[in-house]
């Protein structure tokens, strides 16, 4: 595959940051969502957990879903910055790649390279590659492309006229499927979950609203996100639960770390 690689002000791409000193901190984690909504709604318990547990966590959305039935992009990006303190992440980038165009091109990989090899995850959070929104399948496939090209030295990109180490995290794990390798326990973090999620009161039921209905803004819609956390959680014995799939083995020390 031939790159031709345009050179980005990695200070436009980086966008509203949690603070000021963000720009210049390694990641533990890095979630890739196509919309501001999707970590909350797929993995926010997740991303709290490692926030508690001290882990230094950072969410991409790559559009600002200016095509979503409710709210508008200004509306979102507040809510998202709302959420983000809620989770207590580090920070939080916004890519500005059209809502409903969500491309597969060297220009918008080159946007993920870019902010990978700023932060140096050694995770990555992707879509799986099977969903109901398109936006959701080529945000895996970006994710899955710059994952693996971020780790090429002959892949060039520059942050403030400087060139940017390569740096390929050491694994990616997909949220939000219906084929499951892991699942973590949720159960302390459920209610800063529903609160980043309850953050997007664009998206969700509102009574005056005279915005078009959608699937999220059904009256029971957040009642069927707990009891999907719910059926999860009661997999693994729990009460609440995140799945994840993991297209590579996962190795144990001790074979009791599955029980």
């Amino acid at each position: 595959m031939k790159y031709t690689l345009t050179i980005f002000d990695i200070k436009v791409l980086i966008g509203q940051l949690h603070n000021n000193n963000s720009i210049n901190m390694k990641l533990d984690v890095l979630a890739i969502g196509a919309h501001p909504d999707d970590i909350e709604l797929a993995c926010g318990g997740t991303v709290a957990r490692l926030v508690q547990k001290g882990h230094h966590v950072g969410i991409v959305d790559l559009t600002r879903g200016e095509l979503g039935t409710r709210g508008s992009k200004e509306i979102r990006e507040q809510e998202a910055a709302d959420a983000a303190k809620v989770l207590g992440i580090d920070v939080r980038i916004n890519l500005d790649i059209p809502d409903g165009n969500v491309q597969i091109t060297n220009e918008n990989t080159v946007k993920l390279i870019e902010v990978i090899r700023t932060y140096k995850p050694d995770i990555l959070f992707i879509p799986h590659w099977l969903e109901r929104h398109p936006d959701h399948e080529h945000a895996h496939t970006l994710g899955k492309e710059a994952w693996y090209y971020a780790g090429l030295e002959k892949i060039q990109t520059f942050a403030d006229g400087v060139t940017q180490e390569p740096h390929r995290p050491k694994k990616y794990y997909h949220f939000r499927q219906r084929y499951d390798s892991f699942i973590i326990d949720i159960t302390d973090q459920i209610e800063i979950r529903m609160n980043a999620v309850r953050c997007f009161r664009s998206q969700f039921f509102d009574p005056t609203s005279k915005e078009r209905e959608t699937l999220l803004s059904r009256p029971d819609f957040l009642e069927v996100v707990e009891s999907r956390l719910r059926y999860f959680g009661s997999m693994i014995g729990t009460k609440f639960g995140e799945p994840f799939f993991s297209v590579e083995p996962i190795g144990l020390s001790d074979l009791f770390h599955i029980v």
